[in-house]
Formats: structure tokens, sequence, C-alpha cells
């Protein structure tokens, strides 16, 4: 997978989204890159073994993400600009799947099972959900991203840009104010892995 590939959006149809998505993308992948250490290793430095397992982690979520837009195409239930949205970010989606799953080792893992009958059964349903996976997907990055040795810091660094312009570009589509916060907060693993499992995500 070309790098460029990881760093730029296809088919952008809205100029406001372009423009929201790229200070989202700014602000995101910057907390990112200067964030503390904030999981039970705080203190430790990061290690290639390291790498792996946060690596296999932030696998897991790309594949939860791959998983929903692939069923929300299937549903049958998008139209218009969120039909847009589904057939340009499901690729790029796929692509991370791919390089991460290159990437994490020996802590990359099959695809995980998940139900997403709830979160497909609509249009309006769907949005929001992709809403809430966006940005709990940045969150976690954000949470592990200091965790990572500094060349992986630099790879990763080009996925949570994309993932940024995408959950921008959600909120516009939405209504909503592409980019609220200047600092996204961070989650914790265990405390992202535990709403995955609520929402039947992960089962």
């Amino acid at each position: 997978m070309q790098s460029a590939q990881l760093g730029e959006t296809r088919r952008w149809t809205r100029g406001r989204a372009l423009r929201a998505a790229a200070a989202g993308g700014a602000a995101v992948g910057g907390g990112m890159l200067l964030g503390r250490r904030l999981d039970t290793r705080a203190g430790a430095a990061p290690t290639a073994a390291g790498d792996e397992e946060i690596l296999g982690f932030f696998l897991q979520l790309e594949q939860v993400q791959d998983g929903l837009y692939r069923a929300a195409q299937r549903s049958g239930h998008l139209s218009g600009a969120l039909q847009d949205f589904v057939r340009t970010v499901q690729p790029q989606e796929a692509e991370h799947v791919e390089f991460l799953t290159s990437r994490a080792g020996r802590r990359a893992r099959a695809r995980p099972r998940s139900d997403f009958s709830d979160a497909v059964r609509s249009e309006e349903t769907f949005h929001r959900a992709a809403i809430e996976l966006e940005e709990l997907t940045l969150a976690a990055y954000i949470g592990q991203g200091a965790n990572l040795t500094r060349a992986t810091v630099a790879d990763v660094a080009k996925l949570v840009s994309v993932e940024a312009r995408q959950a921008a570009w959600l909120r516009d589509l939405a209504g909503e104010d592409p980019a609220p916060r200047a600092a996204d907060p961070p989650q914790k693993p265990d405390d992202v892995l535990a709403a995955l499992r609520q929402r039947s995500y992960i089962l």
C-alpha cells in the first residue's frame, strides 16, 4: 500500500466538509503526536513488542469500522451524500486493515465477530453509529500514540489523520460542528473495547 494512499481522501463531494476535515485532521494528528503516556506502562520506553500489541489493538478497531461500512452497504438503506461517504471510506478502512495486519506481527488477529443489525437498521441509526465509532477510534489512537516507537508513530499518524477527516465529514453531513474541540480526549484500550462489546461490535 502506498503511503500517499493512506494520507489522502478520495471523492470529496462537499467543499465545506473538506475544509472542516482538514482542520480536524490537523488537530487530532497533533494531539496524538504530542500526547502523554496514558496507560499503566507510563514511564516505560516504547518497544517493538509494545508496538505490535498496540497495532493489534488498532487493527481490531479498523476491522470493526470496515465491517460496519460493509454492513451499511449491504443494508440498502443508504442514499445521497451518506452513501457517497461510505463508498469512499470503506476502501480506505480496508487499506488500514491491510496495513495494520502487516505491521502487527503475532498480535494480528482474525476479524472479530460483530452484530451490526441495530446500527444499520436505518440511515439515521447508521449515521449516528458511524460518528460514534469514528470518534471512539480516534480516542483510542490518541490514547496510545505516545506509547509507540518513533518510527511507528510516523506510520500510524498517516492513518489517524484520515480517520479525523472521516469523522469530520460524518459530523458535517449530520449538520454538526465538524471540529467541535481544539483537542480530542483519549480513551484507554479497556474502555474502548468495553464500548465496542456493549454495542455488539465485538461479540
